[in-house]
């Protein structure tokens, strides 16, 4: 499994990985225009936007195929965070989160990160260390989770 920078060339096989997770898992729940304003806003062109806008994108690359990839925006935010089924469960999103944290300090951010879960997300940010700093919340229809990383200390 090779974890490199996401190329322009990625951002179609990229938004068909998100398009075909959040089906399953995001929109599913989610009134049909809010599920369709979720999808549009995370299609291949508002993916290479993101890039365009500097997000700091990296893709996990097996046997030619995409796994899973991870975006940051802004240096502190996980913004995107997705791995295939097929891959889930094997530790691929912790090193995806590992090369985005690391290549987010190596660019000048510091943690705190924060990231928007949703609820299906919520048990795996807890694994990779996020803790919840408010309830669950809704903006346009779609409900998330605030989280940060690391722990605030006691």
């Amino acid at each position: 499994m090779l974890i490199r920078p996401m190329l322009g060339a990625d951002v179609v096989p990229v938004a068909q990985l998100l398009h075909t997770l959040a089906l399953t898992f995001i929109v599913h729940d989610m009134r049909p225009e809010a599920a369709a304003t979720f999808l549009r806003d995370n299609d291949a062109e508002a993916i290479a936007r993101h890039l365009e806008r500097g997000f700091a994108y990296h893709v996990a690359e097996d046997d030619g195929a995409i796994a899973g990839f991870v975006g940051m925006r802004e240096g502190s935010h996980l913004f995107h965070l997705f791995v295939g089924t097929p891959w889930q469960g094997r530790g691929l999103a912790r090193r995806l989160w590992d090369c985005a944290r690391m290549a987010t300090i190596a660019a000048g951010s510091a943690p705190p990160f924060t990231v928007n879960a949703s609820n299906y997300a919520v048990p795996a940010y807890l694994r990779l260390g996020f803790v919840p700093t408010g309830p669950m919340m809704e903006k346009n229809g779609v409900r998330f989770n605030p989280m940060r990383w690391p722990a605030p200390p006691d």
